[in-house]
């Protein structure tokens, strides 16, 4: 990438955090021509435009490899718009607000742990605004992955062959619950719960095959540790505990989607090793635009492939600057990954896509979400006294197979379940033992 190969930490004219530390003006750190696809690419793109296998030489550079071969070869399409240049609809309101607040406060413990600088757990928001390396980087992405206290997401799956021909389709809702560095809900820290990261379950509700079918995850603050996994099958009217390190296996048959991949950092931070960053440049990813306004489900329409399914339709905007981190799964001794690589936002540290790598080192799968302000002109969705920010939808893709599990968010699901966002009632209605035997009877 000759047009960044002065790139500096955080940013080119200046490192980013800084630049936003006034206002949240991030423009201040990159050129123009790293704030516009029309000036990078003097001319020849504008927002409106479509990438597709005509033109996606043009910007090649700025897709990671399965994206690229996905518009080569497989007839997707991704759609130009706007860079965003409000840092404040790029992620929750409250996250950032908190990001910038406790900016300077983290530090890791002998444990390699995020604490605050008296030892506590962490405040909220993100722990290393200005990261150095990738180990920051993947700390502040593990500690919050939906980036709200509390989330309820009405989910829909789909499934497909490498004919793009839909196998599978399911309806699930998944949840996650923050005990500590709480920026909304009551209380930085749950008392009681201090020694833990996060609760987060997800249950089926469609099709009958799978109806009540549901796991639970407990993570423990120490980053060293595996959560405690405890699941409900329907057949065995029970409640199980699994092996917690069997990460990387699909939940429900046809899926090409492992608990190992939830936010590109599914595991424990220290069960990965041996982060580094490998390269820093502009990069075309859906960090905006992810919710479909024109539909009361939010559902999202597809085209490419066989068949028309393959891809969500999506837009892509001009990200300034990616960081593409590299990890390994240290603590995975069968792990089928040898390697994964993850691109974030410089400015936010969102996960933009994830490419996994074989133990031979070719390419495996990957993972690539589109996000987005649920606002649309009049129509929004709240949280609080703020538009909602969420993910809308997303690919899990089997480059070796051809399997494609597609995802999307949806306004409610099957069995009376809705989209809930930091609502203190999401613990008791989806994160305990007693709400699984409930959600699979």
């Amino acid at each position: 990438m000759k047009k960044t190969a002065g790139l500096a930490l955080g940013g080119v004219l200046m490192p980013v955090w800084k630049a936003m530390a006034n206002n949240g003006d991030f423009t201040a750190a990159y050129p123009d021509e790293l704030m516009s696809i029309d000036e990078y690419s003097n001319g020849k793109l504008k927002a409106g435009d479509y990438i597709d296998a005509s033109n996606v030489e043009l910007v090649k550079d700025l897709l990671e490899p399965v994206k690229y071969y996905q518009v080569k070869e497989m007839g997707r399409r991704l759609r130009l718009r706007e860079t965003t240049r409000d840092i404040m609809k790029l992620s929750p309101w409250e996250y950032l607000e908190a990001s910038f607040k406790n900016r300077g406060q983290a530090k890791f413990d002998d444990k390699g742990n995020v604490v605050t600088l008296d030892g506590k757990p962490w405040i909220g928001g993100l722990p290393f605004p200005e990261a150095k390396n990738g180990l920051e980087l993947f700390a502040g992405l593990t500690l919050s992955w939906g980036r709200h206290d509390a989330s309820f997401y009405a989910i829909r799956e789909y499934d497909l062959s490498r004919e793009g021909k839909v196998n599978y389709q399911y309806e699930n809702g998944w949840a996650e619950y923050a005990p500590t560095g709480r920026v909304v809900l009551p209380g930085v820290y749950w008392k009681g719960h201090e020694d833990k990261l996060r609760y987060q379950s997800v249950f089926f509700s469609e099709p009958d095959s799978v109806r009540g079918t549901s796991y639970l995850n407990i993570w423990h603050y120490d980053q060293n540790k595996f959560p405690e996994l405890y699941g409900y099958i329907p057949d065995f009217k029970r409640i199980r505990r699994f092996p917690t390190d069997q990460r990387f296996e699909p939940l429900v048959p046809g899926s090409s989607l492992y608990l190992s991949d939830a936010w590109a950092a599914g595991d424990p931070l220290h069960t990965w090793g041996n982060y580094k960053i490998v390269s820093r440049g502009p990069m075309l990813a859906a960090v905006s635009g992810g919710w479909n306004s024109a539909s009361d489900s939010w559902a999202h329409t597809t085209h490419g492939g066989p068949k028309g399914e393959t891809f969500w339709d999506t837009e892509v905007e001009l990200v300034p600057e990616a960081i593409a981190v590299d990890a390994e799964p240290t603590g995975f001794p069968r792990a089928p990954v040898g390697k994964k690589r993850v691109w974030f936002d410089a400015r936010t540290q969102l996960p933009l896509a994830m490419v996994s790598f074989d133990r031979r080192g070719e390419i495996f799968r990957s993972f690539d979400g589109a996000y987005g302000l649920y606002e649309d002109g009049d129509k929004r969705v709240m949280d609080g006294k703020h538009p909602y920010w969420s993910w809308g939808h997303v690919h899990a893709f089997d480059v070796q197979t051809g399997q494609m599990t597609r995802l999307e968010q949806m306004a409610s699901m099957s069995g009376g379940h809705k989209m809930m966002v930091n609502d203190q009632d999401i613990y008791d209605r989806y994160l305990t033992n007693g709400a699984l035997r409930r959600l699979g009877n």
